[in-house]
């Protein structure tokens, strides 16, 4: 379990269970005492207030009012959020848009200023329009996790993008491109890349991508991707 598992672990743990001691914490997360104690103290210098009772019948207790948990998020996960609020608002399924959208923008004024930057970055590359009833999505199956995370470095760094991609006839090619956008056709997602063996755009469905990594090295520059006129930068929805 990485640091930020671990904390949010602890986190939780403290919540559910109102008093918990150092050992608890330390068998709940799989680690020792002294790594917890760190923890516990890392926390703190983020903003949560945790109290410590010494004795029998003591530990640790989290102050609920001091759960600040939106600073904590990455730019992946207000970017998950968002496009998940833009794709069911282009299905046009979206209820209670209002709330949503109030709460996102509330979520955005919290986070710090580097991390805006970078998710208004990110956003710039996002799309959404509306599948064509002719396309077929029988087939259609589920995005890998890694996904998002691997975008987010590849868009924000402008690093190629290496993946295992599996086109509607099964067949599996290793593919190297430059990740321009992506393209929101609901339920259905792209990731719209310039290809250089091919010299040209290619659209990848997200649920046929397996292993995505970053390669790190050279750069590439951003390109103007011809859309279609029903394709909308998420910008450009009305709220």
């Amino acid at each position: 379990m990485n640091i930020r598992l671990r904390h949010d672990a602890i986190v939780r743990s403290l919540r559910r269970n109102g008093t918990s001691t150092i050992s608890d914490l330390a068998e709940e997360v799989g680690t020792s005492r002294r790594t917890v104690l760190r923890d516990i103290s890392a926390l703190r210098d983020e903003g949560f207030v945790i109290h410590s009772e010494p004795g029998r019948g003591g530990g640790l207790q989290l102050d609920p009012q001091s759960v600040q948990t939106t600073p904590r998020l990455s730019v992946a996960e207000v970017f998950a959020l968002l496009i998940s609020v833009a794709s069911m608002r282009a299905a046009g399924s979206l209820p209670f848009s209002g709330l949503a959208d109030s709460g996102l923008a509330k979520i955005e004024k919290a986070l710090p200023s580097d991390k805006v930057r970078d998710l208004r970055r990110f956003l710039d590359c996002l799309y959404v329009g509306r599948l064509s009833p002719q396309v077929d999505i029988s087939d259609m199956g589920t995005m890998a996790p890694t996904l998002l995370p691997a975008f987010e470095t590849a868009f924000l760094q402008r690093l190629y993008l290496r993946f295992q991609y599996r086109d509607a006839k099964g067949a599996v090619t290793c593919r190297n491109v430059e990740p321009q956008a992506m393209l929101i056709l609901p339920p259905l997602w792209y990731l719209v890349a310039w290809d250089p063996a091919r010299k040209d755009f290619r659209h990848f469905r997200m649920d046929r991508i397996s292993r995505p990594s970053c390669v790190q090295g050279a750069t590439f520059r951003r390109r103007h991707v011809p859309f279609e006129d029903d394709v909308s930068p998420i910008r450009d929805l009305p709220c």
